[in-house]
């Protein structure tokens, strides 16, 4: 009689799990290389070689500018992965410290949490970034803070809802009893519970962050030149739309498959993490 698979043994055997986890592993290491070594300096202008189409010495072609498609792709995956890890940590680090504390408090202090979270969902990402860029100018850190701040509430709401069904559970009550204060039973019973919640959540939050530091650097207000940027991209790509469309797919590719990757490793975990939805499969 054979006992339960093992967690790894059913995460081999789930197809989102194993098809996000190879488009987010290969976000990751594209991004590693490109610290070390890409086919050319990206920012490097040749306008006698504009506009090649793919060869051996430029895999994607060149630009407008003769900067290497293939370097500049490379290159730009390291903003993903920077406004990714930041904004959701940001987002981590203090929506999950609101949520806790309204759900060990409750009363005022939760209803404050909740209705200050309200407030800060009236001002997406884009809306923040575009007061931040009024103030201090554009560039990446203002879209990193822009994001942060949007994901702030998320965790925040996600933290709380989590939080107040461990609350109801026996064994807290009975930690209660024994005379446990809220902020110990909080770390020793509540944070491990909605773990699995947080890090499937972050997993989401970090494509909807790729998502939207490509949006602000194709309007301008995120990563600014020279640095390469997916979204300035496809910014730069509208003036050659009919004379060479492919300079706007290979960053719109880019972005579908880190954003599908990140998302369908979301839902793996989301299932492989639930116990109900584990037994179901």
């Amino acid at each position: 009689m054979t006992g339960a698979p093992s967690w790894w043994q059913r995460a081999r055997g789930h197809k989102s799990f194993v098809v996000g986890g190879a488009l987010s592993a290969l976000l990751v290491l594209l991004a590693a290389l490109s610290l070390v070594w890409s086919p050319y300096p990206p920012a490097d202008i040749d306008i006698p070689g504009k506009l090649q189409a793919p060869s051996a010495a430029h895999w994607f072609g060149t630009d407008s500018l003769g900067r290497d498609i293939a370097s500049q792709l490379l290159v730009g995956s390291q903003n993903s992965i920077v406004v990714g890890f930041v904004a959701v940590g940001i987002g981590l680090a203090v929506g999950v410290c609101l949520g806790c504390l309204a759900s060990a408090r409750r009363g005022w202090v939760e209803e404050v949490v909740m209705r200050a979270s309200d407030f800060t969902f009236a001002f997406p990402a884009l809306l923040s970034a575009i007061m931040l860029t009024a103030i201090y100018g554009p560039g990446l850190l203002m879209s990193i803070v822009a994001i942060g701040i949007f994901n702030i509430p998320v965790f925040a709401r996600i933290t709380r809802g989590a939080s107040n069904a461990v609350w109801a559970r026996e064994y807290v009550l009975a930690a209660r009893a024994a005379g446990k204060g809220a902020w110990r039973i909080t770390l020793d019973h509540v944070l491990p519970n909605i773990a699995s919640t947080l890090i499937v959540q972050a997993t989401i939050s970090f494509a909807t962050a790729i998502l939207a530091e490509a949006a602000l650097s194709y309007l301008g207000l995120g990563t600014q030149p020279p640095q390469p940027s997916w979204g300035r991209m496809l910014n730069e790509a509208q003036t050659q739309m009919f004379q060479a469309p492919m300079l706007a797919v290979y960053p719109g590719v880019a972005i579908v498959l880190s954003v599908l990757g990140l998302n369908l490793m979301g839902d793996g975990l989301r299932d492989l993490m639930d116990p109900k939805l584990a037994r179901q499969r």
